[in-house]
């Protein structure tokens, strides 16, 4: 029970980039230092929890073998990921932009066959490339139907330009997220852990982050105190806290597949807890009956995909569970 308690709490932080994106929306922030200044933000803490985990010098060593593939994939895996779904929040309630982002399960299934996995065979261990997980597939096609209802209250209310500037970049960001993080456990091959590598794609994609800043600068100004402080926190809570709470989760249930599966459905509760947030503190309307209808959808797809990644027959999902770092 601990473990999934602690995945609930994880939920929670994460939700909290949503609901704060898009109240920073809603007082005129701009998404470019919404995006921008979270991963800025992000460096010190991380810094400080590799270090005090002594495993500062080991990633540094590595990222100086390999800077040109450090800087590619981090810009893929971060910069490609949370822009877009910064950009979107301009479009998009929070809540809808966090239950469209659980699209990442099926983005990441249709990449498989981009990498190549070990394969226990009668002749032994073989180097293959992947294959779409079918059974898990189908059960994403639950969480993609659930998308769409809850897409569909706000297609008759918006234009379909606008439609798109909501969707397609969750879209981008569904696909480069999960890109960025495989690529890069490739190159890493095991030889740092999950803290490791988050803060070494965060350094790695600073220049972009860099150059996105100089281009808000001159073209919208400074953010304002409030946008600042605000990103503060989407950089603490969901980027370190939401991070470790969540890391901690699976590590307690690493050998137990049943419960791995549980504590990774239990990140479902983001859709909600944005949801919430958004009709607290920003004073959304509610969505409606269908909407409602797709949230659920959405939640049960979460829990049965995780059920049947964790099956017996398939291959264990813990990279899954790290995949989620620096979200």
């Amino acid at each position: 029970m601990k473990p999934i308690l602690i995945g609930i709490c994880a939920a929670f932080f994460f939700a909290v980039t949503f609901v704060l994106n898009a109240s920073m929306e809603l007082a005129g922030g701009s998404w470019i230092w919404s995006a921008s200044l979270r991963y800025i933000f992000m460096v010190p803490f991380l810094v400080l929890i590799v270090a005090l985990r002594k495993n500062l010098k080991p990633l540094l060593r590595e990222m100086r073998k390999q800077p040109g593939q450090w800087m590619l994939w981090g810009f893929v895996g971060f910069g490609l990921f949370y822009a877009p779904l910064c950009f979107a929040a301009a479009y998009s309630p929070g809540w809808l932009i966090a239950g469209s982002w659980q699209i990442t399960i099926v983005s990441g299934a249709l990449l498989a066959p981009l990498f190549l996995e070990t394969r226990l065979t009668a002749a032994g261990p073989l180097r293959a490339r992947g294959e779409i997980p079918v059974k898990g597939l189908v059960m994403s096609l639950i969480i993609l139907a659930g998308i769409i209802l809850m897409q569909a209250e706000y297609a008759t209310h918006l234009s379909f330009d606008h439609m798109l500037l909501g969707v397609v970049p969750v879209l981008l960001a569904s696909f480069a997220y999960p890109l960025g993080n495989r690529k890069m456990m490739d190159v890493c091959k095991g030889r740092l852990d999950a803290y490791q590598r988050v803060l070494g794609m965060t350094i790695a994609s600073l220049p972009f982050w860099f150059l996105l800043a100089a281009y808000g600068f001159m073209t919208i100004g400074m953010p304002s105190g409030g946008q600042m402080f605000q990103t503060f926190l989407v950089a603490l809570f969901s980027g370190v806290v939401a991070t470790v709470l969540f890391f901690m989760a699976t590590d307690m249930v690493r050998g137990n597949m049943q419960k791995l599966a549980a504590v990774e459905a239990t990140q479902s509760m983001e859709v909600l807890f944005a949801l919430a947030g958004e009709l607290l503190l920003l004073s959304i309307p509610y969505p409606s009956p269908l909407a409602w209808t797709g949230i659920l959808v959405v939640i049960l797809g979460m829990v049965l995909h995780s059920l049947v990644s964790n099956s017996k027959s398939e291959i264990p999902a813990i990279n899954g569970a790290v995949d989620m770092a620096g979200k």
